[in-house]
């Protein structure tokens, strides 16, 4: 089992930066590539960003040149920098974990409880 627990959402003015952290626990040997994901009201959820072990990382498009991805392995822990927000931007922000078991690989295996990101004009 891996327990994954955001941090650093919050209530940030057009412009502004937040970051967010996710901290794993539990049988984070198993841990291959994470991500980030987000649901606005009303709509589906959707990558914002996602990195591999190695460090390889991709992005949503309406993210590009905004928002960095990053990874602390020796801490398990995985950080979305977040700049020049938007009120589009505005959405809960949930952390998720491949898991990678010998033979079988495992993607969006476990996720954590989201994190509020509030977006005002």
């Amino acid at each position: 089992q891996v327990q994954l627990v955001e941090s650093g959402g919050g209530l940030v003015q057009a412009g502004g930066s937040l970051r967010l952290s996710c901290a794993a626990s539990g049988s984070t040997f198993s841990i291959n590539a994470m991500g980030w994901y987000r649901q606005a009201p009303g709509k589906q959820r959707e990558l914002v960003a996602r990195i591999t072990s190695g460090g390889s990382t991709n992005y949503a498009d309406s993210v590009k040149g905004r928002f960095t991805i990053s990874r602390d392995n020796a801490k398990n822990t995985v950080f979305l920098q977040m700049n020049s927000l938007k009120p589009e931007d505005t959405a809960v922000y949930y952390c998720n974990a491949d898991l990678y078991l010998g033979s079988i690989y495992l993607r969006n295996a476990y996720w954590g409880q989201g994190t509020q990101v509030t977006v005002s004009v």
